[in-house]
C-alpha cells in the first residue's frame, strides 16, 4: 500500500484552521499516519517491523538522557503552520507543558528533537518538505534515518537551524555511532538498525 493524498485548496477565508478541520475529519485506517504535508492531507500505511524496531531503539536510548521536564513520544502531532504542515514524527522530544496543552497537536517550535525514519512509499517527504518544515520551525535537532537512500541506508543529523535551513552536523551509514549534542549528550549506536 502506498500513501494516499487528498488535496485541499483553501478558498475565500479558509486557511490553516480549515485544513486542520479537514485533517481531523480524515478517517484513515487504523495504524495509518494522517499528516498534512505542504497543504495536502496524506494517509500513509502503518510502518513495517524494521521501521518500528528502529523507532523503539531510539526511544529507549533517549529515556535516560531526557532534559528535565521533557518526554519522548512516537505518535505526537506536530504543527508547522508556516509550511502548511502537520507531521507525526517517528520520535519527538517536547517539553511537558507543550504535550499537556489543549488540542490535537503541539507547535513544532516546542520540539527539542525530531526523528524521521523513511518508509519506501513516502521517503521523499522526510527528505524534503519535513526537513524544510523542521528547519523553518527552528527545531534544534533533526535526525533523518533513511533506510532507502540510493547508496544504502544513511543517517543524517541536522542542527543549528538558521533562516529556515539546517547545517549537517553528522552524516554516515547504518552501523556507525552518532552523537546527539546537548541537551542529550547521547552516543547513539546504530549497529542494531536493520536494513530493508
Amino acid at each position: 500500500m502506498s500513501a494516499l493524498t487528498v488535496r485541499h485548496e483553501p478558498h475565500g477565508g479558509e486557511g490553516w484552521d480549515e485544513l486542520v478541520r479537514l485533517w481531523e475529519g480524515t478517517d484513515g485506517p487504523e495504524g495509518c499516519k494522517v499528516e498534512i504535508i505542504e497543504g495536502i492531507v496524506t494517509v500513509a500505511p502503518p510502518p513495517v517491523n524494521h521501521h518500528n524496531y528502529i523507532a523503539s531503539k531510539i526511544h529507549r536510548a533517549l529515556l535516560p538522557v531526557l532534559p528535565e521536564g521533557c518526554e519522548v513520544y512516537q505518535t505526537l502531532n506536530v504543527a508547522v503552520p508556516s509550511r502548511v504542515g502537520l507531521y507525526i514524527p517517528d520520535v519527538v522530544v517536547v517539553p511537558d507543558e507543550a504535550a499537556l496543552a489543549e488540542g490535537n497537536y503541539v507547535p513544532a517550535t516546542a520540539a527539542e528533537l525530531v526523528v524521521e525514519i523513511t518508509s519506501r512509499s513516502n521517503a521523499v517527504n522526510d527528505r524534503v518538505p519535513k526537513l524544510a518544515g523542521y528547519a523553518g520551525a527552528a527545531i534544534p535537532l533533526y535526525l533523518l534515518i533513511d533506510a532507502f537512500a540510493s547508496g544504502g541506508p544513511t543517517i543524517t543529523l541536522y542542527g543549528e537551524p538558521k533562516d529556515g535551513h539546517y547545517r549537517v552536523l553528522q552524516a554516515g551509514k547504518f552501523g556507525e555511532t552518532f552523537h546527539l549534542p546537548e541537551p542529550f549528550a547521547l552516543d547513539l549506536d546504530t549497529a542494531a538498525f536493520p536494513t530493508p
